[in-house]
């Protein structure tokens, strides 16, 4: 068995609407990133590829490249996904806590759910996505930004 733990946040901009678990979700506010900014994309694919010890999503897909200019999270996902297949493991399960005032998780939580276990090919039993707020507190708490933590198992296939 192996685990992997996956942070991320993005800073919040003008727009309507985030990107999470590679959905659009009506939001007071855009996140600003070089990517799609998925902030909880991200973070799971940092745990996957920790849980493999094979570094975070820079070192894969670095900021400074143009070729991931505003490109869809759901491909470093995926890459993430194949590294755990390559390897010869199975995700066991995901555990990931968004944090943010807005949008309210509990509202988007199973289309959440549903569009990951999609394309990890799991069963949405094996993620659990959980809404947090930081009261009010901190930049998070100000609707400045939206951050993640996730955690991955593996499992070795025998």
């Amino acid at each position: 068995m192996r685990i992997g733990l996956g942070y991320d946040i993005h800073a919040t901009e003008v727009g309507n609407e985030v990107v999470l678990g590679g959905l659009s979700i009506a939001a007071p506010f855009a996140l600003k990133g070089h990517s799609d900014a998925d902030v909880l994309i991200h973070a799971i694919t940092d745990a996957l590829l920790g849980a493999l010890a094979l570094g975070d999503i820079g070192t894969f897909f670095p900021d400074t490249s143009t070729k991931n200019k505003n490109r869809d999270s759901s491909e470093f996902l995926l890459f993430a996904k194949n590294k755990i297949t390559e390897q010869n493991y199975v995700l066991v399960n995901l555990d990931c806590n968004i944090i943010c005032e807005q949008p309210k998780i509990g509202l988007h939580r199973e289309s959440i759910q549903k569009n990951l276990a999609k394309l990890l090919e799991v069963n949405i039993d094996q993620i659990s996505i959980k809404g947090k707020t930081k009261e009010k507190l901190d930049a998070v708490g100000k609707q400045k930004a939206i951050e993640v933590h996730a955690i991955a198992l593996l499992s070795k296939l025998s």
